[in-house]
């Protein structure tokens, strides 16, 4: 499942911008959809413009029919009239979607330890200083087991001490849930950390749920600003 809204805060419209030869949107849908991981992959959006790019380019897309805060609220709402055993969101703005770091992503739902994970999600080691200090990338503190402690905008951990030197870890925000965790994380209200820092994982967090964590190579370029777009066109010629 792709959540795409056309109105996003920081760069409207910025799904429907062409990046080489296609829009963001049909980057991000078409590389998902040839990883050859998943069964049907839709877009779920509230746009008639990213549904008709979608559809009229021979791909699948769901209509959002209710307003959501998250991303997850509007893949549940699509997965309502569906089956289905794990779904994977992908970002709409992760135009470079890559096979490997999804492969190890679902493979953790596997084994004999599989049936105990309920989401999880993907990370990537940080090491320039000006991100790690940035609120706008999101970090995560995870225990011995890379199950999530903490997601935050701020610096975890704070470098107290340098020796031995803190490793830190960028949450990307791509996520796989059982269906019934998805559906559940709907019908419980906003937390307060979540309200705090605005990172909607921490929901699952706040409500003792486990974040299973994949570390993994970086996935490309993620679209927020016109910036972004740029490196993106720079990344893909």
């Amino acid at each position: 499942m792709i959540p795409a809204r056309y109105a996003a805060t920081r760069f409207p419209a910025k799904l429907m911008q062409p990046l080489g030869n296609k829009t963001v949107i049909r980057h991000t849908y078409d590389n998902t959809v040839a990883t050859g991981l998943f069964d049907a992959v839709y877009v779920v959006t509230d746009s008639d413009i990213i549904f008709e790019e979608i559809t009229t380019n021979g791909g699948k897309a769901i209509m959002s029919q209710r307003n959501h805060e998250s991303g997850s609220d509007r893949i549940a709402e699509a997965i309502e009239n569906l089956q289905a055993e794990i779904v994977v969101n992908v970002q709409g703005d992760e135009p470079f979607v890559k096979k490997e770091p999804l492969q190890k992503l679902l493979s953790v739902f596997e084994g004999d330890n599989g049936e105990t994970v309920l989401v999880a999600s993907l990370m990537q080691v940080m090491t320039n200083p000006e991100q790690i200090k940035d609120p706008n990338f999101v970090k995560v503190a995870v225990d011995k087991n890379f199950h999530a402690l903490l997601f935050s905008r701020s610096v975890i951990p704070f470098p107290r001490s340098v020796d031995p030197a803190p490793i830190y870890y960028e949450h990307i925000g791509v996520y796989a849930f059982r269906r019934q965790a998805l559906l559940d994380f709907t019908q419980w209200p906003m937390t307060p950390l979540e309200s705090a820092e605005k990172i909607e994982c921490l929901r699952y967090l706040e409500n003792g749920v486990r974040i299973k964590m994949v570390v993994t190579d970086y996935m490309g370029v993620e679209i927020d600003t016109p910036e972004d777009l740029a490196k993106a066109a720079e990344l893909l010629s």
